[in-house]
């Protein structure tokens, strides 16, 4: 990560002191990240927009005039948040709280870091992440890959917001696409080797599905998908359960039954985290203790410590996913299909279950406050779950939109 500082100083501060005082403060904050990525760059805004994450950092009061005349000259300034850097010293702080004041009477959106070095370097190293994942969205496409399933009635989606909002595209492929490819009987060979092998008559069938989705990921240079998934089992009678569980662990984001909004929430994670995390139905809730359970029959398999091979659960065909997750800290979100609210909240997994009238992957976990949540004002049925404490990062990137 690459963190460009650029300053905006008074003339008439004493500039040996200010720049006394810019080397402890920054240095300060360099040594809370851990890492060597802040570059100060002074007032040469050449290089404005090329590093990862873009601080003006307000070094002494007196500077709005500064300011506005910088931001009527200089187009750069005019993209995106703003954000303000200041220190407890020489009125940083009143005249950053001026300049902001100003940008948002222009309707523009911005913000001050102010706090301990600690504080500041925690929340740029938050704000580099999500501007580095913003970054790489940008010109990225999703497929659908058939209709949304017909019981996601409150799982729609608005291409052109998407667009507007990430820079993603959204693209239809027919269902008919996908079963032509599927008829080529055809996978690749190398994926057999890095899973367990499943003595059902399913499996080849399972891995031709995966193969079928692999070509079209690169006829359509898509970058995530979502699979009408429940017309294979009419169609070609199997699932496509194995197949999601390897492109996801592969990177590729991809939902099941069509569903774009949770779609965008794995991709959207994935581009933060790393990881895209589990799709699942919540099935169970308590509403007294927040304890839930949410299962599905696929999972990412590097998100898993074992995993077995079971049908799926409606169908009682194909082959679905039984996997384990490390028990520990997780967190819960969802994001709409329109990217204009989002859910995010920390808590425990707490156990995986195995119970027979349920969705093959099950987990425990434990959220404070979701049952309210899930049982007056939910987005949607399918929520995903990432490992570790994710709402920091997943509501400072929705915020930025």
């Amino acid at each position: 990560m690459t963190v460009n500082i650029y300053t905006l100083t008074s003339p008439i501060h004493n500039k040996v002191e200010t720049e006394k005082a810019t080397a402890e403060w920054i240095g300060s904050i360099e040594q809370a990240t851990g890492k060597d990525v802040l570059r100060l760059r002074g007032e040469d805004f050449s290089e404005y927009g090329n590093g990862d994450l873009e601080l003006l950092y307000v070094r002494t009061g007196g500077t709005e005039g500064l300011f506005k005349a910088l931001y009527e000259n200089e187009p750069r300034l005019r993209e995106g948040r703003l954000l303000l850097l200041t220190s407890g010293k020489s009125n940083s702080l009143a005249a950053s709280m001026e300049i902001l004041s100003w940008l948002r009477a222009q309707g523009r959106e911005g913000e001050i870091l102010h706090g301990d070095a600690k504080y500041v370097a925690q929340r740029i190293i938050l704000l580099g992440k999500v501007s580095i994942a913003k970054k790489s969205l940008k010109g990225k496409k999703i497929g659908v890959i058939g209709e949304p399933s017909d019981w996601l009635i409150a799982s729609s989606f608005d291409t052109e917001a998407i667009q507007r909002k990430i820079g993603v595209e959204v693209e239809k492929i027919s269902m008919e696409e996908l079963l032509k490819e599927i008829r080529k009987r055809d996978y690749p060979i190398a994926a057999r080797k890095r899973i367990e092998t499943c003595p059902s008559d399913y499996f080849i069938g399972a891995l031709e599905i995966y193969g079928a989705l692999k070509r079209i990921v690169e006829k359509h240079g898509i970058s995530a998908l979502t699979l009408r998934c429940f017309d294979l089992l009419s169609t070609v009678k199997n699932t496509g359960c194995l197949a999601l569980a390897l492109l996801n662990e592969e990177g590729i984001p991809s939902s099941c039954e069509g569903d774009v909004p949770a779609l965008l929430t794995m991709m959207i994670s994935y581009e933060l985290t790393g990881e895209t995390g589990f799709q699942a139905n919540p099935s169970r809730i308590n509403p007294e203790t927040d304890e839930m359970v949410l299962a599905h029959c696929t999972i990412p398999l590097n998100m898993i410590t074992h995993y077995e091979y079971d049908t799926h659960y409606e169908s009682g065909i194909g082959v679905a996913i039984r996997g384990k997750m490390q028990t520990g800290l997780v967190t819960l979100c969802k994001l709409n299909g329109d990217l204009s609210r989002h859910y995010a909240a920390e808590g425990i997994l707490q156990e995986n279950l195995t119970e027979q009238n349920l969705c093959r992957t099950q987990v425990k976990v434990s959220i404070p406050g979701a049952a309210k949540y899930l049982l007056n004002n939910p987005i949607g049925n399918h929520h995903i779950i990432l490992r570790g404490q994710q709402k920091a990062l997943i509501d400072t990137f929705m915020n930025s939109l």
